[in-house]
């Protein structure tokens, strides 16, 4: 049997993409992921996950990933639709790679706090027949997720090293992080509009545009 895991990385961040991978692999190969010690990205660091991306990679060629740029959350976010709008993006999304990698079962990291209605949301974009499990820390259950967890920080960090190139030292991209909304702030001080690289309908972004960045601001 062909098992697949999808998981993201960068739901939270106000600056840079949404990454969503998928990992394949033949059932009996999961011992080795095992064996790799493969956990949620999260809780290994930037070197360990560049080390081990390689052997999870040599295990099982069948992965894909795919970025979502701030401008496509933006538009889905900001769009008519009422509810649950970065979640059915992700599911959208999700449904993309389960179509590419075509597994016989697929376990999915549920961004919805309704497991069963993530599942849905990804069951009506979808044209092949595949068994999902939708579950909460999905990332931290089932190796296959882990591995796909892996891959998706691995391409959001070097997305992440290439715009501060660009754009300079933003930190990490997430609000929690003081350089993040410092920048901000500075840039939207010294120009009009946010880079392209800024999510701009995230509502922090929105009120520190609104507040042009001089006025100490409080971010929730």
């Amino acid at each position: 049997m062909l098992i697949a895991g999808v998981d993201e990385a960068g739901r939270g961040c106000v600056i840079g993409p949404l990454v969503i991978s998928g990992y394949l692999i033949e059932e009996k190969k999961l011992p080795l992921l095992l064996e790799l010690g493969v956990k949620d990205s999260k809780k290994l660091s930037a070197k360990k996950r560049e080390s081990i991306i390689c052997a999870i990679k040599k295990i099982s060629e069948s992965f894909a990933t795919i970025n979502i740029a701030p401008s496509e959350i933006d538009k889905f976010v900001e769009s008519k639709r009422k509810l649950h709008k970065l979640n059915r993006l992700e599911a959208k999304t999700m449904a993309q790679i389960i179509e590419k990698l075509k597994p016989d079962k697929v376990f999915v990291d549920a961004a919805d706090v309704n497991e069963n209605r993530f599942k849905q949301h990804i069951q009506e974009y979808l044209t092949i027949k595949t068994q999902i499990v939708s579950k909460h820390k999905a990332d931290e259950i089932y190796p296959v997720v882990s591995a796909a967890s892996i891959i998706a920080k691995v391409k959001r960090d070097n997305n992440i090293k290439i715009l501060r190139n660009k754009y300079g030292d933003f930190g990490s991209g997430y609000l929690s992080d003081k350089k993040t909304t410092s920048f901000l702030k500075h840039w939207i001080k010294n120009n009009k509009e946010y880079p392209d690289c800024v999510r701009k309908s995230w509502k922090p972004a929105k009120r520190i545009k609104n507040e042009k960045g001089t006025k100490q601001i409080t971010l929730l």
